[in-house]
């Protein structure tokens, strides 16, 4: 835990590697110190059709995105939600991307109706 779910832009990549991304998203994830790196899972998916409302041309940040979904497992506090969230957007933000709308969710996951079997 925690599932991180990456969207973004496929145009993001003519800028920078999808791995980067993912790299900050894993980042700013062990940086909240409530999971430990091996638990750490983050995957994403790339988007070409998406449609916003943007009438300025000149206004390219409505059109590049990056959304991340963390989904954890319910128990943390909201001073520890908002500082995942806060760490993963840091290090996104420290990419120098420009002309992009960042932004991160935090999901709980009930933890009396989640599971899991890893098979061998």
């Amino acid at each position: 835990m925690p599932h991180c779910i990456i969207e973004y832009s496929q145009e993001l990549t003519q800028d920078v590697d999808v791995t980067t991304i993912m790299k900050a998203v894993f980042d700013g994830s062990a940086l909240s110190t409530l999971f430990s790196p091996a638990d750490i899972k983050v995957r994403a998916m790339p988007y070409d059709d998406f449609y916003t409302d943007n009438k300025d041309e000149s206004n390219k940040s409505q059109q590049r995105f990056i959304h991340v979904c963390c989904k954890i497992l319910s128990g943390r506090n909201l001073e520890q939600r908002q500082n995942l969230s806060e760490n993963i957007l840091n290090q996104l933000t420290q990419l120098n991307l420009k002309w992009v709308s960042i932004s991160v969710e935090i999901v709980e996951m009930k933890l009396k109706s989640y599971y899991k079997q890893v098979s061998k």
